[in-house]
């Protein structure tokens, strides 16, 4: 495909123009075709933001170059939007990042992906099934898009480092998030990529988790929400998936769980239904065989998935022609950050309450429940039997195990 090739200063100009204050995507977009180019646009924003009745902090030349060569020392890259390795499907997008910051193997961008999202405390069963969905839609030829969350991202994540996988950050590609998953992160580097529209050295707030998200739809011809609660953050990136023009899907589950709520929603509301790979596989193929259409793109279900955008992404520099930041609703505590640890993660603090969150109405095979605990087997016996004493596991036979509703 061919596309724009910046020069150096033309790039760095980008970079300048991106990062400062109070210039998002849409209002970078206007101001680029406003003024023909970066340059031209840096220079007139000073009496653009006079006349606004504004002040603003524009980025400092120095500032970014030091950006450019802390991003090289890490042997990343910034591509920009227009250019030939910029993902196609990404730039269909209205929002689309001017600049995509990105550490590993960058050609996996063009290969046609999914994304896979879910709950951050997932079931065994959703953890399990997510690796399986992932192996197989990466076999297919698909990768795998995810936002290196706890959980469902995690799972997708380790069970596509072989055959292709892409981390998505909310802050910048330094400042990994959740710390636990820092190991991962280096792996997925090493064998897929992780990408970021933040700059280097940005802790991610709450607010740019929405961000993340509709980069996680937007790098996808699809989005399957294993697991989610009915407000959660997880169904914002269905709602993005949706708005951007693409297959949303839903994984059903028992109405006794609370994790299944957002999935069977989705699929009440026009997603398609996902109970294997196949049904994933099957639904994008025929996108897959052509070149994305980078036409507005038509509503694939209802209007009710989430609620109605109440917090705009972006503070954007308010000028006549800019149309509204893309906003969002917040969905509970779908968009709080995580603790800084996790009961996963070594010396869990209350083994039988990590055993009783990963266990949902599915039964569940001990070995599964095992190895998703992260605990030594002998642990992870002695706390079923007390959790079974007490009625709160039951035990099914040939050893499968579920948990029994309170």
């Amino acid at each position: 495909m061919a596309g724009i090739v910046l020069s150096d200063r033309q790039r760095l100009d980008w970079l300048r123009l991106i990062r400062s204050e109070s210039i998002g995507p849409r209002t970078f977009r206007s101001l680029m075709n406003r003024f023909g180019g970066a340059a031209a646009a840096l220079d007139a924003l000073p009496e653009l933001v006079r006349q606004a009745g504004r002040t603003i902090r524009i980025c400092p030349a120095s500032e970014a170059e030091r950006e450019f060569e802390a991003l090289s020392r890490l042997s990343g890259r910034f591509i920009a939007l227009g250019e030939a390795d910029y993902p196609v499907p990404l730039q269909a997008i209205d929002s689309a990042p001017p600049l995509l910051a990105v550490l590993g193997q960058s050609g996996l961008l063009q290969r046609p992906g999914v994304a896979l999202v879910g709950s951050r405390n997932a079931s065994a069963a959703g953890l399990k099934f997510t690796a399986r969905l992932a192996r197989e839609l990466g076999e297919a030829d698909f990768t795998i898009v995810s936002g290196l969350a706890r959980g469902i991202d995690t799972a997708a994540h380790e069970a596509s480092l072989e055959t292709g996988t892409v981390a998505v950050l909310a802050g910048g590609l330094d400042e990994i998030y959740p710390p636990q998953n820092i190991t991962l992160a280096r792996r997925i580097t090493e064998r897929g990529a992780i990408v970021s529209e933040m700059p280097l050295g940005w802790v991610a707030r709450a607010r740019d988790f929405p961000r993340r998200n509709r980069l996680v739809s937007g790098l996808s011809l699809g989005t399957v929400v294993v697991e989610a609660a009915r407000r959660s953050g997880s169904l914002i990136t269905a709602r993005f998936a949706n708005e951007q023009g693409r297959l949303v899907f839903g994984v059903p589950g028992s109405p006794l769980d609370p994790r299944a709520e957002g999935g069977n929603h989705l699929i009440r509301e026009g997603a398609t239904l996902c109970a294997e790979a196949a049904h994933v596989i099957e639904a994008l193929e025929p996108l897959r065989q052509r070149e994305l259409d980078l036409s507005p793109p038509p509503r694939l279900m209802r209007e009710t998935v989430g609620e109605p955008a109440a917090e705009a992404m972006w503070d954007e520099l308010d000028l006549p022609e800019i149309m509204p930041a893309p906003g969002y609703a917040r969905q509970g505590d779908g968009f709080e950050l995580e603790p800084a640890s996790s009961s996963r993660s070594a010396g869990v603090a209350d083994p039988a309450r990590l055993v009783l969150d990963l266990l949902g109405p599915t039964p569940i095979a001990l070995d599964d429940l095992v190895r998703a605990s992260g605990l030594a087997a002998g642990e992870v016996g002695h706390v079923l039997v007390e959790l079974e004493l007490t009625g709160a596991v039951r035990r099914h036979p040939g050893g499968t195990l579920s948990r029994l509703a309170p």
